[in-house]
Formats: C-alpha cells, sequence, structure tokens
C-alpha cells in the first residue's frame, strides 16, 4: 500500500494517518489484494477522516477482478470502476520483436492486452484507488509526482487526480496503437501472402473476439466517464471564485479524458474494419486464383481439343482412312496438329487467356 499526502507538494507516508492533515489531501493507492486484506483498517480509517465508511456493495466492486467499467456515487463520495488498457505482465519482448512474420504472432500480441479494473472512491479531500497486483500505472505515476510534481502542476483535488491518473492509462494504450497496427499488417500479409496454403482460422477467430473484447471496454469506459461528468454537472455551484475555476478545470479535464477513449474506441474499430477487410480480401484472391486455374484448364482443354479429334479419327478400325497408306501420311497428321494447336495457343495468348491477366 502506498499513501501519499498533497499539501504544497507531494510527500509519501509510511502507514496511515490517524486523521486527515489540515489542508490538502491523501491518496492510499493500495493493490487488490492488500485491500481485501487491510479491509477493515481501511473502513475505521475512512470513518475516523471522512465520518463515513464504504458501502458492502462498493467494497465488493472494489475486490472484483472482473467488472467492467461504471461510475456510481452516494451523498459522501464518488466511486469510478475504470478498466486498463495495457500490455500483459511478459509481453513486453512480444511486442518489442520487429521479426515477427506469422498470424500466430500477430494474435499473441492482440491477445497480450490486458483490461483488469482500477477503482477509484473520491471524497472531499481523500481518493482512494484500488489497483492490481502487477499494476504499474501506480508506480509510474507516483514517481513522476515524487520527482518532478509534473512541472509544479500538481491536481489540486482527489477528483483532479484521479483523472489525471485515468487519462495515463487510455494514454498507455495509445502508445500500443503502433504496435497493434503493425501486428495487424503482419495478419493482413500472411492472410494475402500470393504463397499462403494455410490460414490459421483459430488465430483469426481468436482476434476477432479480442477486437470484439476491446471495443465494449472502451464503450463501458465511454460510458463511465460520461456519467462521471453528467454527476459532476449536478454539484452544487460554487460561490468561490477560484473554487469555480477549479470546477470548471476539472470538467475541462474530464471531456479531455472522454475525447482520448472516443480516439481509443475509434481504433479499435478501425482495427476490426481491417481484420474483416482482410479476410474478405483473401477469399476474393482465393477466387480469382481459382478463376485462374480454371481458366488456364478450361483453354489447355480447347487446344488439345481437336488434336484428340484428329487422333479419334486416324485411330478408327477402317482400311480407307486417307493417309493411312501414305509412308509421309504419320508426318502429314502430326504437322497438321501441331499447326492447330500452336495455332490455338497463340489466339489465346493473344486473346490473354493464358498467363495471370484475366481477358478483357
Amino acid at each position: 500500500m502506498r499513501i501519499f499526502l498533497f499539501d504544497e507538494g507531494c510527500t509519501e507516508l509510511d502507514a496511515l494517518p490517524h486523521e486527515l492533515p489540515p489542508r490538502g489531501y491523501l491518496w492510499v493507492a493500495p493493490a487488490r489484494r492488500e485491500f481485501e486484506l487491510q479491509a477493515g483498517a481501511l473502513q475505521d480509517a475512512l470513518q475516523r477522516w471522512t465520518g463515513v465508511q464504504l458501502v458492502d456493495l462498493h467494497v465488493s466492486d472494489l475486490l472484483n477482478p472482473q467488472l467492467p467499467s461504471h461510475f456510481d456515487y452516494t451523498s459522501d463520495y464518488d466511486m469510478l470502476v475504470f478498466r486498463r488498457l495495457a500490455a500483459a505482465p511478459g509481453s513486453d519482448g512480444l511486442f518489442l520483436d520487429e521479426d515477427h512474420g506469422t498470424v500466430s504472432s500477430a494474435m499473441q500480441a492482440l491477445r497480450a492486452i490486458d483490461t483488469s479494473p482500477v477503482g477509484f472512491v473520491v471524497f472531499d479531500r481523500l481518493l482512494l484507488s484500488v489497483h492490481p497486483t502487477d499494476c504499474q500505472v501506480r508506480d509510474v505515476f507516483a514517481t513522476k509526482l515524487l520527482q518532478s510534481g509534473f512541472g509544479g502542476r500538481l491536481p489540486n483535488s482527489p477528483a483532479d487526480l484521479m483523472l489525471r491518473v485515468v487519462n495515463h492509462m487510455v494514454d498507455s494504450y495509445l502508445q500500443l496503437r503502433r504496435l497493434l497496427t503493425r501486428q495487424l499488417t503482419t495478419l493482413q500479409q500472411d492472410l494475402l501472402g500470393p504463397r499462403n496454403r494455410r490460414v490459421n482460422w483459430q488465430a483469426l477467430l481468436e482476434s476477432r473476439n479480442t477486437l470484439h473484447l476491446l471495443e465494449d471496454v472502451c464503450e463501458d469506459q465511454h460510458g463511465a466517464v460520461q456519467e462521471w461528468l453528467d454527476a459532476l454537472g449536478e454539484w452544487p455551484a460554487e460561490p468561490d471564485p477560484r473554487a469555480a475555476r477549479e470546477r470548471e478545470l476539472l470538467r475541462l479535464r474530464s471531456r479531455d479524458v472522454q475525447e482520448h477513449i472516443e480516439r481509443v474506441l475509434s481504433h479499435v474499430r478501425r482495427l476490426q474494419a481491417s481484420a474483416e477487410s482482410a479476410v474478405q480480401m483473401h477469399f476474393s484472391a482465393q477466387g480469382q486464383r481459382t478463376n485462374d486455374i480454371m481458366r488456364t484448364l478450361t483453354v489447355l482443354t480447347a487446344i488439345f481439343l481437336p488434336l484428340n479429334l484428329i487422333t479419334g479419327f486416324f485411330g478408327m478400325n477402317f482400311d480407307g482412312l486417307p493417309l493411312i497408306h501414305r509412308s509421309t501420311g504419320v508426318w502429314i497428321a502430326a504437322a497438321t496438329m501441331a499447326l492447330i494447336g500452336g495455332g490455338l495457343g497463340i489466339y489465346f495468348w493473344r486473346k490473354r487467356y493464358l498467363g495471370t491477366h484475366a481477358s478483357p
């Protein structure tokens, strides 16, 4: 569990304080397992700090690793569950490998997207965030706060801090766009390769399911942030101009997070469309190859058909056939067959019935 005090700066505390500081606010960020083990101590601390405890249903939501993104609120606090989009643990080498050239490797990259939920509980002077055990968002964000303090622009409130962490999680997926696009390009090349004879349809099905999952996650994220924006608009007006200005900046940052989610959603839908287009182009290319093969076989049949007619005619069991008793008859028949076959071959070649191009 990591605990941070925001007051003129950012300081990390070793343990939960007995009372809230007279100024500033706290950020308590346990891992999900720590939150489960220390739920009683955290509830007691919340009772001392804010006079209320988390509702049991919200505690269950924060402990649920399969919960979709959503927003809920009470009269004392707001709760936002936001599923992160990041590379799964141990997948760094997979994404950074430039030599992947198979459908299977591309699908492994798509399956290497982790969508674990991160829960946020926002009080007036306290932010409680519950992270997955392997979540690097908390540590990366905390390092930025402790080292640079974001250039002296520390979050003004727990809600502002929550939106910055959410924005960081969304931007972490935006950084994977190039990698996913490269893997999808590899998939398309494998599907459309002229020498490709086998397609891993199981991998294609998994890729489609993965992209559908990403779309559902993004839509849930968008809906959760929209509900947060609606709730933010229902907060009572601030008579203090400075507080009203901070409230407006909070709305602005919320809309910025929503715009980033929309960009992620648009990119996921483009990936879906590209995957579907690649499959359709694969079947179109296979149909075109089949048509080329059938056209070539038909032309060869048309060339050899008159030759078979000639050999069948002279192969009849009659004694009065022309040229049958002449010593030059076989050569005349062979020359006639070669002339007819060569002439038909040249004719079909000029008509572009032979070769890799279709006839006009």
